[in-house]
């Protein structure tokens, strides 16, 4: 079967895929980079083990509304694993049985995995920033001053991921005060939320230390037109930046945090990372992670191109 096709929930109802299937279920889905970068990895498994040459990964475009419905005919047609984008990924908490505790924690699960009484959540999107932050600008979240751009979904799986990780002291930064306040109304019951610094004003900034990791997990930078999620003259230029946005591989923020002098990285590892991880839970194997950044990369640029 076509793996580069969209497929959507009336072809789920017809599906008769004889090997083992894995998808991901986005609104909207086109410009999903996981299909490429997951079956890439698959066949490089299917190398040294025969098994995974029946395995393959799809693409589905599913309306909110209908993920109830979609989850319980992926589970029937026997969709070994999933992964979820916005919006599904909150959606689906209430309508799984089993969700380990890192996903509740974050409040949201991107990994799904087939079991005889349904799926089990995963949320692999904390452990794909921090391995991308290690490899890409060679520094542990553990013992780190971290600065934390935003109070959405994303900002919250980074911060349950540094607390995971110790990290030294965590500062938020948002714009809503509001939805500062909920987010971490939602946390305080994690070990070492203590070492959480909301930040309200710019003037808070002043306060900074000379270095530490800014992470902006906003979706500020995915437009052109987009204004920055920081003032990077706020920063000293031996702050590292960690952009979550990967599309376009450079961001503004990017570009500027780079004239300012500061070690910067787009988050095309992390979405690869997270990927990696989702292949471990389902394969039980370890992934090629080098092969998905290559694949991923590639269509980046040709993305761009046209």
């Amino acid at each position: 079967m076509d793996t580069e096709k969209i497929y959507t929930l009336a072809d789920l109802k017809v599906w008769d895929f004889p090997g083992t299937a894995l998808a991901v279920i986005g609104h909207p889905i086109k410009h999903s980079l996981s299909p490429i970068m997951q079956n890439a990895a698959i066949e490089r498994l299917s190398q040294e083990d025969k098994q995974f040459e029946e395995w393959a990964y799809f693409r589905f475009e599913i309306d909110p509304k209908d993920l109830p419905e979609a989850l319980e005919l992926f589970h029937q047609k026997r969709f070994f694993g999933l992964n979820l984008t916005v919006p599904h990924k909150v959606i689906a908490l209430d309508l799984l049985g089993e969700i380990t505790d890192s996903a509740k924690a974050i409040g949201a699960v991107n990994t799904l995995k087939w079991t005889d009484s349904g799926y089990e959540g995963f949320n692999t999107d904390g452990y794909g920033m921090s391995k991308g932050i290690e490899e890409g600008l060679g520094i542990n979240l553990k013992g780190s001053t971290v600065l934390i751009l935003g109070a959405g979904g994303a900002a919250r799986a980074a911060v349950v991921e540094c607390l995971n990780q110790q990290a030294e002291s965590i500062r938020i930064l948002n714009r809503s005060k509001g939805r500062l306040d909920a987010m971490l109304s939602s946390l305080s019951d994690l070990a070492g939320f203590e070492s959480i610094i909301p930040i309200q004003a710019k003037e808070d900034m002043a306060d900074l230390p000379k270095a530490g990791i800014c992470i902006n997990a906003t979706s500020l930078g995915l437009k052109p037109k987009d204004p920055l999620p920081i003032d990077i003259n706020g920063l000293s230029p031996e702050w590292a930046v960690y952009d979550m946005v990967y599309n376009p591989q450079e961001t503004q923020l990017f570009i500027e945090a780079q004239q300012h002098g500061c070690a910067v990285k787009t988050g095309l590892g992390m979405l690869v990372h997270q990927g990696a991880k989702a292949l471990e839970i389902w394969t039980g194997k370890e992934v090629d992670a080098q092969i998905m950044h290559k694949v991923a990369e590639e269509a980046l640029e040709n993305q761009e191109n046209h």
